[in-house]
C-alpha cells in the first residue's frame, strides 16, 4: 500500500479471511476509511495493522453477517467512528464441499445464512441512507457454483445461486436510483494458504491472485455511471469455461 486515505468517505467489507476478504480491504483502505467484518477477531487484527502501518484508517469489528442485531450494532458503531457507509462489499466465506446425501440440513442451512440471509440483512441496513443521498455501492463476491455448479455444491451452489439473483434484484431496483450493485463470479480458485494446503501441487499460474481480484472490486466500485456492470467474471487466464 503506497496511498494514504485521501477522502472521508467509509468502506465495509462483510467477512474478511485470509485471502480475498484480507485483500478487499488493503484494497479499498488506499482510497477510503475501511471498516472490516468477521466472526473471528484474529484475521482482522492482522489486516488492521498492516492498514493502519501503511497510513490508512480500518476499525475491525467482530459481527456475525447472520444476526440482525449484531449487524445494527456494528453499522451504528462504523457510522458514529466512521462515518456514512459508501461501500458496502459482501464477501461470504463458507465453501462446504459434498453432494446431496453427504449435506447435512443443518449445513445446507448454515451457508445459506451466509452468503445469502448476510447479504440480504447487510444491504437492507445500508441502502436507506444510499438512497437518501442518491449514491452508493454493493458488490457482492460470487463463485463458480453460482453459475455452473458440481456435484459436490449441493450446500454451497444455492446459496451462490440465490444471492446471485438478490444482486441482480437489487441492481434492477436500486440502479435508477443511484446505487450501483455488481455481483462478481470469481470464475476459479483463490490463492490462499487454506487452498496451498490441500492442493500443494497447484501452480501460481492456476490460481486468482487476492489483490488481483480486489482490483476488479475497486475498478466496479468507480465506474461511471453511464456504464454501469451489473456482472462481471474473473479467472485465470488458463481456466476453462
Amino acid at each position: 500500500m503506497s496511498d494514504l486515505v485521501k477522502s472521508d468517505k467509509v468502506c465495509v467489507v462483510v467477512g474478511v479471511g485470509e485471502g480475498l476478504g484480507a485483500a478487499l480491504a488493503v484494497r479499498f483502505a488506499k482510497g477510503y476509511k475501511v471498516a472490516l467484518i468477521a466472526r473471528s477477531p484474529e484475521v482482522i487484527g492482522k489486516t488492521v495493522s498492516e492498514i493502519r502501518s501503511a497510513g490508512g484508517i480500518a476499525l475491525p469489528i467482530q459481527s456475525d453477517a447472520t444476526i440482525e442485531a449484531e449487524i445494527v450494532d456494528a453499522y451504528n458503531q462504523i457510522k458514529g467512528e466512521l462515518g456514512p457507509i459508501e461501500i458496502l462489499i459482501y464477501n461470504g466465506g463458507r465453501r462446504p464441499m459434498g453432494r446431496l446425501m453427504d449435506t447435512t440440513p443443518k449445513v445446507f442451512e448454515e451457508t445459506w445464512r451466509l452468503h445469502t440471509f448476510g447479504a440480504f440483512l447487510w444491504a437492507r441496513q445500508v441502502v436507506s441512507e444510499m438512497l437518501s443521498r442518491g449514491s452508493g455501492a454493493i458488490l457482492i463476491t460470487g463463485a463458480t457454483a453460482g453459475v455452473r455448479p458440481w456435484p459436490t455444491s449441493a450446500g454451497f451452489a444455492p446459496a451462490k445461486f440465490a444471492v446471485r439473483g438478490l444482486a441482480e434484484v437489487m441492481s434492477r431496483d436500486l440502479h435508477p436510483q443511484g446505487i450501483h450493485v455488481a455481483y462478481v463470479n470469481v470464475d476459479g480458485g483463490i490463492d490462499m494458504p487454506l487452498l496451498r494446503k490441500f492442493r500443494p501441487e497447484t501452480k501460481d499460474e492456476d490460481l486468482l491472485k487476492p489483490s488481483a481480484i480486489a482490483d476488479a472490486f475497486w475498478y466496479l466500485a468507480h465506474q461511471d455511471r453511464s456504464a454501469w456492470s451489473y456482472e462481471i467474471d474473473v479467472r485465470p487466464f488458463k481456466e476453462k469455461f
